[in-house]
């Protein structure tokens, strides 16, 4: 039987860190929010790896991280797992950013080409 308390603990410790709701990480992960709500309340229930694996990621950790908690009920932020953090939301952003300009970009009237 795995960890959940501890499981919860750092998804919700995660999720303020990179203040995103429960909706939205559903969204990232592909998770139900129903999953997700049992999983921040440590409800006792196995889940699947690739559940996990989905969760992780959307929360910028390694693939294994939430799996790995769930078995030794132990969590440490590695330097490696602060960087795929960073940059994982750093991506994220400068998706975001893409989106505006091109929406704005889509506003503007033509430029006539010269010769």
């Amino acid at each position: 039987m795995g960890n959940w308390t501890a499981v919860a603990k750092v998804v919700n410790d995660r999720m303020r860190e990179l203040n995103i709701t429960q909706r939205e990480l559903a969204e990232r992960s592909g998770v139900s929010p129903a999953t997700l709500r049992q999983i921040q309340q440590g409800v006792a229930r196995q889940r699947s790896r690739s559940t996990l694996a989905a969760i992780s990621r959307a929360l910028g950790l390694p693939e294994d991280r939430l799996r790995e908690v769930s078995l030794d009920g132990r969590y440490s932020e590695t330097p490696d797992d602060v960087e795929a953090s960073s940059l994982g939301q750093l991506r994220e952003e400068l998706a975001e950013l893409r989106g505006r300009v091109e929406a704005l970009e889509s506003h503007l009237p033509e430029r006539k080409k010269v010769p």
